[in-house]
């Protein structure tokens, strides 16, 4: 069988469509069925119960939309911003943010503003850089990217999951997901082999950059092959050799990415990738267009492989930068082939430590489920076994779940306009609003009056007497 997957759960599950398997479990009668509508639906588990921000977001393309959207605030004619917002299902659309030439026209933010909550107010700052301001629902500055609306901590869906309850918080990080690809469908997204081209003065300099480095590494050998380079506090002269080589070719990678950013277009679609979170980062586009830099194993540069030295093209003893593993090319450029080996290297570790690390980790996984199971948070607070002995006085320490805390102080939960919405909700009219604050005395029948009179130590009132007349 094959599983359709809402593509905005896919981070908790860690899954990404290339070979993943599942397994799913059929509930055989109707109490489990009701059981797990009401506990084990995806939005009820929005929220992760290890550090109690959303796991459940937009991811690449959905935070990519989102960037373009909002960053520049561009405009929309009326039948382009009913176009993105009926694929959320909106119908009507607010107030034009400007007239021109009698066209009336919506700006993105407006558009996103749509899908927001009324009353939500929020202020944080985006992975961009730039101040993101919520105002009474409205977005009124600032580029919504992965920080507002991805999965593991965005801001603005943490904050409505709190605030406005699960069932708000997934139908917005639904409209998210169908606006962002529609925008994406508007301004059309495409990432080719050219986007990684810089100009060749840019290049130029590049190079420059990396013979500087390689002139400052073959100081450091000549200073320690006459017994010049002082040891570092704690490390002893060799160590010092290849930490402040490590630390030199390093800044050369830099350099050389610092060059290669300053060619790029801020709307060039690597660049937008990057800075909105959706994938990869600037030290990849840096690798792609400038230099792949130094390969490490174990933290250290390549140093193993044949006697006193790395590969048979190098004498031995050598211990210059690319006879131990710095690659001055770039992806783009292509590597030659001892770079390619000593990439090899590289990455070879990364691929052992991660099937290492995930038998390792799956196994103690195991074994704590097993040492934990039987464990109980009890109605007091406590933690006991099956045998009631206390485990912990007070969950946690602190008896709080993470799912039900704020995330910091910044980001406090308001808990003033929740009660509000609550009693606005409950409450037809103002005045029975405003008795339950008891903001105002409720109203009484004559006879509560007498009562309250006579209480007070007031006169009984003369009975009235009727006359023979």
């Amino acid at each position: 069988k094959t599983f359709r997957l809402n593509t905005t759960v896919c981070p908790p599950y860690n899954a990404d469509f290339d070979g993943d398997e599942m397994n799913m479990h059929a509930l055989q009668n109707e109490e489990a069925r009701a059981e797990a509508r009401v506990l084990m639906r995806v939005q009820e588990q929005m929220l992760s119960p290890r550090f109690g921000e959303n796991i459940v977001g937009a991811i690449q393309d959905h935070v990519t939309g989102t960037y373009l959207l909002t960053n520049q605030n561009p405009d929309f004619n009326e039948t382009q911003a009913l176009d993105l917002l009926r694929a959320t299902g909106v119908d009507e659309l607010p107030a034009p943010d400007r007239s021109e030439d009698g066209v009336d026209y919506w700006t993105g933010r407006t558009v996103f503003s749509e899908l927001l909550p009324e009353g939500l107010n929020l202020e944080f700052t985006s992975s961009a850089g730039d101040t993101v301001v919520i105002e009474e629902g409205r977005l009124a500055s600032g580029t919504v990217d992965e920080d507002a609306v991805g999965a593991f901590g965005g801001e603005v869906v943490d904050t409505i999951c709190k605030v406005y309850g699960n069932t708000r918080a997934r139908q917005f990080v639904n409209e998210v997901a169908t606006l962002a690809m529609r925008a994406i469908m508007h301004f059309g997204f495409s990432i080719g082999i050219d986007d990684e081209s810089i100009e060749r003065d840019a290049e130029d300099q590049i190079d420059e950059a990396i013979e500087s480095a390689y002139d400052r590494v073959e100081s450091l050998i000549e200073a320690y092959h006459a017994g010049e380079l002082e040891s570092l506090p704690g490390r002893t002269v060799d160590e010092t050799l290849e930490m402040k080589i490590m630390q030199t070719l390093g800044k050369a990678r830099d350099s050389a990415g610092d060059i290669a950013d300053d060619n790029f277009a801020d709307d060039n679609p690597a660049v937008v990738m990057a800075e909105s979170g959706a994938r990869g980062s600037m030290l990849n586009l840096t690798q792609m267009a400038g230099c792949v830099g130094q390969q490490a194993v174990r933290g250290e540069r390549i140093n193993r492989g044949y006697e006193g030295r790395t590969l048979s093209h190098f004498r031995r003893n050598d211990l210059s930068a690319d006879a131990h593993g710095f690659v001055e090319n770039s992806y783009r450029n292509g590597l030659t082939p001892k770079e390619f080996f000593f990439h090899a290297m590289g990455g070879r570790e990364g691929l052992v430590d991660t099937a290492v690390r995930t038998s390792k980790s799956g196994y103690l996984q195991r074994r704590l489920i097993n040492a934990l199971s039987e464990l109980e948070a009890q109605y007091d607070g406590t933690v006991r076994d099956t045998s009631d002995t206390v485990v912990q006085f007070e969950f946690g320490e602190d008896g709080t779940s993470p799912v039900r805390v704020s995330s910091g102080e910044e980001y406090d939960i308001d808990v003033e306009s929740i009660a509000d919405r609550i009693v606005e909700e409950e409450f037809d009219s103002e005045t029975e609003r405003r008795q339950f604050l008891g903001s105002e005395e409720p109203t009484t029948n004559l006879s509560e009056h007498g009562d309250s009179w006579r209480s007070a130590g007031g006169p009984e009132p003369t009975p009235e007497v009727e006359s023979d007349d």
